[in-house]
């Protein structure tokens, strides 16, 4: 049974998420905690999101889960700052819940997307070093800094190459990596791995998911694949078809250490089948 403050009734995984008074979750995670009220956003005269409320407890992984062109990457984007809205807030707070002003916490993100967006003149070094350099980072910091982001994405072999001598899947772990270099509090990601092959997907996913462990910001993915939103989430929100509406959010985050066996466990598979409910009636609701 879906609960009103969007989680699950019931016992095992699927349960409600809890959050404190200011809307955000306590946690003693390093990440920061997003809200998200009333989100509205049109372009001309398309709807791209209706009134979208979210809370994201701080250093927790969210996946936001809906059908291709449904406005995940605007409410993305809107979070990051790259597009306003029409309406409706996003604000953020520290782990502890002290409310963080937007401009700084957008200076803490770091935001990986669709496409690896690498310049080509550039070697991997350079790339993943560019936001240190723009924020003023002395040189051998940077380089310092580079190189650590580089190896945490098993690169070190690449770091003199241009983009052009690289793979998709190696292309991409130089954009992680320079989304990384600034030890950000939280991580955007937009459909980083979707244009991957299947084999290098499953990799990435299983890396992320270490860094995210490892380090604990916070992490808003968008993605339509049901089994990577699995295998990643602490917390699943699934909108609808356009304009993106919350239709339910489902807690992942107590299902195990996401090892080899866990594509094939049963609690992988029985949230899997929850999910794939979840956003095809999110769908024909839309289409009603």
């Amino acid at each position: 049974m879906l609960l009103a403050n969007g989680g699950f009734a019931g016992p095992g995984i699927f349960r409600a998420m809890p959050h404190g008074p200011n809307g955000f979750a306590p946690n003693a995670a390093r990440g920061l905690a997003v809200r998200v009220d009333g989100a509205r956003k049109r372009f001309g005269a398309v709807e791209a999101i209706a009134g979208v409320d979210l809370a994201v407890p701080a250093g927790s992984f969210r996946t936001l889960l809906g059908p291709s062109g449904c406005g995940k990457t605007t409410l993305l984007r809107a979070i990051g700052g790259v597009d306003g809205l029409d309406g409706g807030t996003v604000s953020f707070a520290d782990a502890d819940g002290t409310a963080v002003a937007a401009d700084r916490a957008r200076s803490e993100l770091g935001f990986c997307f669709q496409e690896p967006r690498l310049l080509p003149w550039r070697n991997v070094l350079a790339n993943v070093a560019l936001p240190l350099e723009l924020a003023g980072v002395g040189r051998r910091e940077r380089a310092e800094r580079a190189l650590e982001a580089i190896e945490r994405m098993r690169l070190s072999d690449a770091a003199r190459r241009l983009p052009a001598q690289l793979s998709g899947g190696m292309r991409m772990r130089a954009a992680m990596a320079r989304a990384l270099v600034t030890r950000p509090k939280l991580l955007l990601l937009d459909e980083p791995f979707g244009a991957l092959d299947e084999v290098t997907r499953y990799e990435l996913d299983d890396e992320l998911r270490a860094l995210w462990e490892r380090d604990r910001f916070t992490a808003i993915l968008v993605t339509h694949s049901i089994p990577e939103a699995v295998h990643l989430s602490t917390e699943v929100t699934v909108l609808s078809s356009r304009p993106a509406r919350v239709t339910g959010e489902l807690a992942v985050g107590d299902l195990g250490p996401r090892d080899d066996s866990f594509r094939v466990s049963d609690a992988f598979n029985a949230c899997t089948r929850r999910l794939h409910d979840l956003l095809h009636a999110a769908i024909r609701g839309s289409a009603a």
